[in-house]
């Protein structure tokens, strides 16, 4: 079973940093894509980042982009984002998700490609101005 264990939020002032960590057990495939999405009281889920772990193709909300940083220790099966120059905008409650892709073979022979998403708890992040 997929699970992912998030850590590292909490109170920082405006200009401040915070580090994320996304401990994931249980992936078996090589091919997958882990992430953060935040959420904001009456704002709909923003896609923030996102790494693979085929390239490590990296992915940044444009409100993040220069800010912030995800990398990944595969040795820990961990990734990071590394949020500097945070605004109070970017306060919400951060989720480690991850798409998992797989392929097998059916009865048939035939290739069956697909993904499972799953997330984690969230971690609550408060930037004070």
């Amino acid at each position: 079973e997929v699970q992912l264990q998030a850590s590292g939020g909490g109170l920082v002032q405006a200009g401040g940093s915070l580090r994320l960590s996304c401990a994931a057990s249980g992936v078996t495939s090589d091919d997958y894509v882990i992430g953060w999405i935040r959420q904001a009281p009456g704002k709909e889920r923003e896609r923030v980042s996102s790494i693979s772990s085929s390239d490590s193709t990296t992915y940044y909300a444009d409100s993040v982009k220069g800010r912030f940083t995800i990398s990944s220790d595969n040795a820990k099966n961990t990734v990071y984002l590394q949020m500097n120059s945070l605004k109070p905008e970017d306060t919400a409650v951060y989720y480690c998700t991850a798409r998992i892709y797989f392929r097998h073979y059916n009865s048939a022979f035939e290739p069956v490609v697909g993904a499972h998403d799953y997330s984690g708890q969230g971690t609550l992040v408060t930037v004070s101005s």
